[in-house]
């Protein structure tokens, strides 16, 4: 099983929504060297799972995994946000140096 499970809320393939997608997965090859999954929901395809999470602002990643349960939203382009954020080991936040 992998070490960090993702879940990415977009709305259709966009701007943001791209961007995000791009971001989130240059970081997991680069600093978490592909031990994560993740799962992109297009809102506009899948609204009920919005809703069940209560997503309303796209994009917006949710860490499920490991613990705390972590929530960022934006395109995910400002790198020692998101580590912040995703309250990254210090391991894998020493990789952007």
């Amino acid at each position: 099983m992998a070490k960090y499970q993702f879940r990415l809320f977009i709305a259709g393939q966009l701007g943001n929504s791209l961007t995000a997608i791009a971001n989130i997965k240059a970081l997991g090859s680069q600093l978490l060297r592909g031990e994560y999954t993740l799962e992109i929901i297009d809102v506009l395809e899948r609204p009920e799972l919005a809703d069940r999470e209560r997503v309303t602002v796209t994009p917006t990643l949710i860490k499920d995994a490991p613990l705390p349960v972590r929530r960022l939203i934006g395109d995910l382009s400002h790198t020692p946000r998101v580590l912040a954020g995703l309250s990254l080991s210090a391991e894998e936040q020493a990789r952007t140096k």
